[in-house]
């Protein structure tokens, strides 16, 4: 089935052009357009090409793909450029769910669902029997998922806090300095602060807040998904003598560790 006429359209929409726009910056007559939007005209080559490099999308998304299926956060990639016929091996195909609404749901994944996570996490049908539930406040445009951490190499960020973390698709936008979720292929799933070192050297360097942990090295070849942090959420509640400079004083501390990995990043 040809789902060009409808995908044009739905792209024009999404990025507020009326069809005079279109028509003008393509070179081509207003009812000229409107007959390709409306299936009343079958474009030739030429105009193929035009539309697909206007969109930058490719002519087979544009004709063989239904974009009205997609959700929010898949039209905002391929509207990025991250089309799998363009862009080949820089996609990260990330299975995912969506609501009755067509929306993306954040899928949890906990410490017991971990171990499937590492080989199921390509798998609709493992990610489809994750919990899920939403953030209002969240971007729709953006892909979220949240991982329940383990162990003491990011205190003071306790064990058993639910990270709540962005997908990455594109890994040389990584932010040396700042805190990822990385998937490993021997490690599993791992929290730390990270050392972007990808064009240099084809590898990330991983950093604990907690200095008994050194910093290792994990290849691109070795990873399997980025995720940036965003927020975390903790059950565990300060002792009741914990006074208020006392919570303060830990918080910055978390400040003044996430700042001190980040300059000594950037002062080598």
């Amino acid at each position: 089935m040809n789902f060009f006429a409808s995908n044009i359209k739905l792209l024009r929409k999404r990025r507020g052009r009326t069809q005079d726009d279109v028509a003008f910056f393509l070179n081509m007559k207003r009812p000229t357009l409107s007959g390709y939007e409306n299936a009343f005209a079958q474009p030739g080559l030429d105009a193929l090409v035009a539309f697909s490099k206007y969109y930058n999308i490719s002519i087979d998304t544009l004709v063989k793909i239904d974009l009205r299926g997609l959700s929010e956060f898949q039209l905002a990639q391929l509207e990025r450029g991250f089309d799998v016929f363009v862009t080949g091996s820089k996609l990260r195909v990330l299975a995912t769910t969506v609501d009755h609404r067509n929306e993306e749901n954040i899928e949890l994944v906990s410490e017991k669902a971990k171990a499937g996570y590492r080989t199921g996490f390509a798998d609709p049908e493992f990610i489809r029997e994750l919990p899920t539930f939403h953030i209002p406040f969240l971007s729709k445009q953006l892909k979220y998922r949240a991982f329940e951490i383990s162990g003491d190499s990011m205190l003071p960020i306790p064990e058993g806090s639910w990270v709540t973390c962005e997908f990455v698709v594109d890994w040389n936008l990584v932010q040396s300095g700042h805190a990822y979720l990385v998937h490993t292929l021997n490690d599993g799933v791992v929290f730390k602060v990270v050392e972007n070192l990808i064009e240099r050297e084809g590898m990330l360097r991983l950093h604990s807040l907690n200095p008994v942990y050194k910093p290792y090295e994990v290849h691109v070849s070795d990873i399997r998904e980025i995720w940036k942090f965003v927020h975390y959420v903790s059950s565990i509640m300060p002792e009741a003598n914990s006074s208020l400079e006392h919570l303060s004083n830990q918080f910055s501390r978390l400040k003044q560790e996430f700042e001190t990995i980040k300059s000594r990043m950037q002062g080598g």
